[in-house]
C-alpha cells in the first residue's frame, strides 16, 4: 500500500513542496486528495533527502495543509494507438474531440530519449513542401529538424498548416503522417488548426495535440513530450514516416521559465533556467533515423522571436541544437509577400543530403546558389540605390536590382494553397535567369546553362546598332 503524506510545507504558484517523504524519483507522478475529496495530478519536478518539489497539473488552489499526497511509483505515461490518427488531444493527451477514448495498443513513457549517435542513420530523402524558398534553398530532408524562426504577427501558423497538408517524399508510397502540437495557443488560434484540417482533408492523416493560453503552464512542458511518443510510436514501431510540427516553442520556453522562477532558481540569461539547452535538446533530437527501421521522425518546431531578435537565448539555443533554420521577414510580411520567408539568413544543413541526380534535380544546387548571389547582390544594391539614385548603376547592377524584386514578387511569392513541384520550382529560377547574360550566371556549369539556360534578356540598343 502505497503511504499518503500529510507534510506540505510551502506552496508557490503551480509547485508544492512536501517533506519528509521515503526515497522518491525524479519524474515520478504525484496523486493530490484535497480536503473535499477533489483529486488533482502532479509530476516530481525535484527530489532531495528533505523535500520534494512536486509541479500540480490543474493549479494548485484548494490546496492546504491536510491535503494528502500519494507517490503512485512511475513516471507520466500516454496511451499509443495507430488509431490515434484523425484524433484531436488536448496536452495532457486527453481526447477533446467528443469521440471515443483510445484504446491503447501500448502506453509509453513519455519521456522518451535522444537517439543513440551510433544507432542513426544518414538522413537522404528529400521531403517537398510545395514552398519553392524551402524547397529549392533550404531543403527540409527526411529525419531532419529544421526550425521556422519567426515574429508576433506573421504568418507561421498558415506556413505550418501549409506544410501539413502537403508535405510529401516523391515517388514513395509510403505511409505518411503529421504530428500537430500546439502550445500556448489562443481558443481562436486553436479552431482556426481544427478548421484548416478538416477543411482540407488532412486531419484523416494527422494527430493533433491543442495546448490552449489558460491551459496550466505545466501541462505545456509535457504537450511536445507527449506528441513526440505518438511519433516516435508510429515510427518505429509502425513504420510511418512522421513530421511533427511544434508551435510555439517560445511558449514552452515562458512556462518552463515560470517554473524556474517559482522553484526560486538562480536565473540565467533574460531570466530563463540555465538547463534550458539541455532541456530543448531532449526535444530536439528526438528526430531522426534509426538503422534498421523503415520509419522516420522529421521535426519543424516554430518559435517566434521575442522583438524579431535572432540573438535571444531561444533562437539562439534553438539554432545551436538544430540542422539551420528558416527565417520569416517582417518586411517581406510589410510587402504583402506570402510565404515572407527571407533566404539570406535561412539555412539548411542537411539539403545537400537530400538533393542532385536521381532525389531531386541534377541542377538543383547550382540553381539555389545562383539565386542566392543573384538575390543577396540585389538586396545590397537597394541600400546603395537609396544613397546615389538608380541611375548612378551600372547595366549590370540594374539587371541584379530588378533580378531581386522579381524573385521576391515571382520565386517567394505563392498562395496559401499552391503546392509547387520541385521542377516547377527549379523550372521557375531558370526562368528568372532568363534576365540575366549566360556568362553572368557564375555559380552554374557550362553544362548545366547548355541544357537549361533560355535568355529572356532584350537586346540593349548598343547591342542593337553593333
Amino acid at each position: 500500500m502505497m503511504k499518503e503524506y500529510k507534510t506540505i510545507t510551502r506552496i508557490a504558484g503551480p509547485l508544492i513542496f512536501v517533506e519528509k517523504t521515503d526515497p522518491i524519483g525524479y519524474g515520478e507522478i504525484v496523486q493530490i486528495r484535497l480536503d473535499n475529496g477533489e483529486l488533482k495530478n502532479g509530476q516530481v519536478l525535484d527530489t532531495s533527502d528533505e523535500v520534494v518539489v512536486v509541479q500540480v497539473f490543474e493549479g494548485t488552489s484548494g490546496i492546504g495543509k491536510n491535503t494528502k499526497v500519494k507517490f503512485l511509483g512511475e513516471t507520466l505515461k500516454i496511451g499509443i494507438s495507430e488509431d490515434m490518427q484523425g484524433r484531436i488531444f488536448n496536452g495532457a493527451g486527453k481526447p477533446i474531440d467528443n469521440k471515443p477514448a483510445i484504446i491503447p495498443e501500448k502506453t509509453l513513457s513519455i519521456m522518451g530519449a535522444a537517439i543513440n549517435p551510433y544507432s542513426r542513420d544518414k538522413p537522404s530523402d528529400f521531403i517537398q513542401t510545395g514552398i519553392s524558398t524551402i524547397d529549392a534553398t533550404n531543403t527540409l530532408v527526411r529525419g531532419q529538424k529544421l526550425p521556422i524562426f519567426s515574429g508576433s504577427g506573421l504568418p507561421h501558423n498558415e506556413i505550418a498548416l501549409q506544410i501539413a497538408r502537403q508535405a510529401k517524399v516523391l515517388g514513395k508510397g509510403e505511409n505518411f503522417v503529421v504530428v500537430f502540437a500546439a502550445m500556448g495557443i489562443t481558443n481562436e488560434e486553436a479552431q482556426y488548426f481544427i478548421r484548416d484540417f478538416e477543411r482540407t482533408g488532412a486531419i484523416s492523416k494527422s494527430v493533433i495535440f491543442l495546448n490552449l493560453a489558460d491551459d496550466p503552464a505545466v501541462e505545456r512542458l509535457v504537450t511536445p513530450r507527449m506528441a513526440l511518443t505518438a511519433a516516435e510510436y508510429l515510427a518505429f514501431e509502425k513504420d510511418y514516416h512522421v513530421l511533427v510540427i511544434l508551435t510555439d516553442m517560445t511558449n514552452y520556453c515562458e512556462s518552463l521559465r515560470e517554473i524556474g522562477a517559482a522553484r526560486e532558481e538562480v536565473p540565467g540569461r533574460r531570466g530563463y533556467p540555465g538547463y534550458m539547452y539541455t532541456d530543448l535538446a531532449t526535444i530536439y533530437e528526438r528526430a531522426g533515423i534509426i538503422k534498421g527501421k523503415k520509419g522516420s521522425v522529421t521535426q519543424i518546431p516554430i518559435l517566434t522571436m521575442v522583438g524579431d531578435d535572432i540573438t535571444h537565448p531561444i533562437p539562439d539555443l534553438t539554432g545551436y541544437i538544430t540542422e539551420g533554420q528558416i527565417v520569416l521577414s517582417r518586411e517581406l510580411h510589410r510587402k504583402g509577400i506570402y510565404p515572407p520567408i527571407d533566404i539570406l539568413p535561412s539555412l539548411s544543413r542537411l539539403m545537400n543530403m537530400g538533393i542532385g541526380k536521381e532525389k531531386t534535380r541534377e541542377d538543383h544546387k547550382a540553381v539555389s546558389d545562383q539565386l542566392y548571389a543573384g538575390y543577396a547582390e540585389g538586396r545590397d544594391l537597394r541600400g546603395l540605390v537609396a544613397i546615389v539614385g538608380e541611375e548612378a548603376l551600372s547595366t549590370r547592377d540594374k539587371r541584379l536590382l530588378n533580378f531581386a524584386a522579381e524573385f521576391e514578387k515571382r520565386f517567394v511569392t505563392q498562395k496559401r494553397d499552391e503546392d509547387r513541384s520541385i521542377d516547377e520550382t527549379t523550372n521557375l529560377g531558370w526562368d528568372m535567369f532568363g534576365t540575366i547574360p549566360e556568362d553572368e550566371l557564375t555559380r552554374i556549369s557550362q553544362d548545366l546553362r547548355k541544357k537549361y539556360y533560355k535568355s529572356r534578356e532584350k537586346p540593349s540598343d548598343d547591342r542593337q546598332h553593333r
